[in-house]
């Protein structure tokens, strides 16, 4: 299994890329707002990257995705692909990141409102966010990949959701995307063993409705098979020998701390 442990110089690398893909949600939060295209979110994420970060978009061509950034609403779980379809009063998208900073990957998402949703869409966007800080709780050298997965499905289907199990997280580096594979589901005590200096991404995908999802025609596009609605969060973590560093916390974050 290919992974990497970073070195102290390394580390530095990515804490600055994380902060970039921090940066860059912050940004963007204020213009997600009823009326807005996905396109024009962006189009402002790709001008602030490239003219202001000074930074590159890894989503746009990897893979021959065609955009800088993922945009998912309402019911696309994930990689959806920008478009100049107008977001209204009452959906919510999560917006996906991931800067290159001299080399090293940033990755990051949230579930933003657009304007006033329901409470019980507020709900769902609370415990996905939840469940993500408790899979991260879990991180420390030596623990295993499945006590993240474990203890995120074990709260969020004792709050009547699912979690999709066909998308997951991963280390990240010089590279998009490294081994290994972080699972949102699973067994405490399973799984490959974390080590110090692994920099790796917690993002629970996170359903009302049942787990299961379907990939559309155009080959990216990630949806509920049901339609119900769903959010995801998303982290860029280091590894430590007595826990973990949260490189992409926002300015809220950084000021309030984590929520569990």
């Amino acid at each position: 299994m290919k992974f990497t442990i970073k070195t102290p110089a390394e580390q530095d690398a990515m804490r600055r890329a994380g902060r970039m893909a921090a940066d860059l949600l912050d940004f963007i939060e204020p213009h997600v707002q009823p009326g807005i295209t996905t396109d024009e979110l962006n189009d402002l994420c790709h001008r602030h990257m490239v003219e202001v970060q000074k930074t590159v978009p890894a989503p746009l061509n990897y893979r021959g995705f065609p955009r800088s950034i993922c945009t998912s609403v309402n019911h696309v779980v994930c990689h959806g692909i920008p478009s100049d379809k107008k977001l209204k009063q009452g959906d919510i998208i999560n917006v996906d990141v991931t800067p290159i900073a001299d080399g090293w990957h940033g990755d990051a998402s949230r579930t933003f409102a657009v304007g006033k949703i329901a409470p019980a869409t507020e709900r769902l966007i609370d415990v996905t966010y939840r469940a993500m800080w408790l899979g991260i709780k879990q991180l420390r050298h030596g623990a295993h990949v499945g006590d993240i997965g474990a203890a995120i499905q074990q709260y969020v289907e004792a709050q009547h959701y699912s979690v999709v199990q066909e998308y997951c997280g991963h280390g990240i580096g010089r590279t998009f995307h490294e081994d290994p594979q972080i699972l949102h589901y699973g067994q405490a005590g399973t799984g490959m063993e974390l080590q110090a200096g692994m920099t790796i991404t917690v993002e629970p995908m996170v359903n009302v409705g049942k787990r299961h999802v379907r990939l559309l025609p155009d080959g990216w596009t990630v949806v509920t098979k049901d339609h119900s609605l769903t959010a995801q969060w998303e982290h860029t973590v280091l590894v430590t020998e007595t826990g973990y560093e949260v490189l992409t916390l926002g300015a809220r974050e950084r000021a309030n701390g984590p929520p569990v």
